[in-house]
C-alpha cells in the first residue's frame, strides 16, 4: 500500500508553507517592542505566537518529507543529501523554537535573570548550530533540487534565497520566505499533477 504523503505532497506543501508564513506575520505583530524584553515575554499573545511557531515547524517537516518522497526515485543519491540537510536543519531549529515557545515563558516568570544574562557555553553552541544548519540545509535542498530536476529552477533559487535569509529564522519576518517558497512549490506540484489528468480526460472525450 503506497503512502498518502507523496500523492498529496502538493496540498501538504501549500498548506504548510502558507501556515508557516502566516505564523511569522503573527509573531511580528505580537512582539510589542515598546515593552522591556521580560515583560514582552510575559504577554499572552507573544507566548501563544511563539508556541505555535513550533507547531508550524512540524508542518514544514511534513511538507519536506512529502515532497522528497514524491521525487525520491528521480532525485538519486544527491537528492538524499539535500533532503537530509534540510531535515536535520529543520529539526534542530524546531527544537530551538520549542524552547522559546514553552520553556522561555517559564524562565521569564521564575528566573528572569537567566534571560537577561544572555547565553553562554553549550547554550550558545546549540543555538548557533540550529541557525547554521537550518540555513545550510535549505540552501543545499534548493541547489540539489535544482540540479536533479526535482523541481523547477525558480523553486530551487527560492529555497536558496530563503535558506540564506533563514539564518535569522528565529526572528520575524525571516521565516516568511521559506514558508512562501514551500507554498509556491506546493502550488506547482498540485498544478503539474492536475494538468496531465485534464489532458487525459480531454483525450478520452
Amino acid at each position: 500500500m503506497s503512502s498518502p504523503l507523496p500523492s498529496h505532497a502538493g496540498p501538504i506543501a501549500l498548506a504548510a508553507g502558507l501556515a508557516f508564513a502566516a505564523e511569522d506575520v503573527w509573531r511580528l505583530l505580537a512582539a510589542d517592542h515598546s515593552l522591556e524584553r521580560i515583560e514582552m515575554m510575559r504577554q499572552t499573545p507573544f507566548q501563544l505566537s511563539n508556541a505555535f511557531y513550533f507547531v508550524v515547524f512540524i508542518g514544514l517537516m511534513l511538507a519536506l518529507v512529502s515532497v522528497y518522497m514524491r521525487y525520491a526515485d528521480s532525485a538519486g543519491a544527491l537528492g538524499v543529501v539535500g533532503f537530509c540537510g534540510a531535515l536535520i536543519g529543520t529539526m534542530d531549529m524546531a527544537g530551538n523554537m520549542w524552547f522559546d515557545g514553552f520553556a522561555g515563558p517559564w524562565i521569564a516568570e521564575t528566573a528572569p535573570g537567566a534571560i537577561l544574562a544572555g547565553g553562554s557555553g553549550m547554550l550558545v553552541i546549540g543555538a548557533l548550530s540550529s541557525y547554521v544548519l537550518f540555513a545550510l540545509g535549505w540552501i543545499s535542498f534548493g541547489l540539489v533540487g535544482w540540479r536533479t530536476h526535482m523541481f523547477p529552477a525558480w523553486a530551487g533559487a527560492a529555497f536558496v534565497v530563503a535558506g540564506a535569509l533563514g539564518f535569522n529564522v528565529g526572528l520575524p519576518p525571516y521565516g516568511i520566505p521559506i514558508g512562501l517558497a514551500m507554498a509556491a512549490l506546493g502550488w506547482w506540484i498540485t498544478r503539474s499533477a492536475r494538468v496531465p489528468a485534464e489532458q487525459r480526460q480531454d483525450a478520452r472525450s
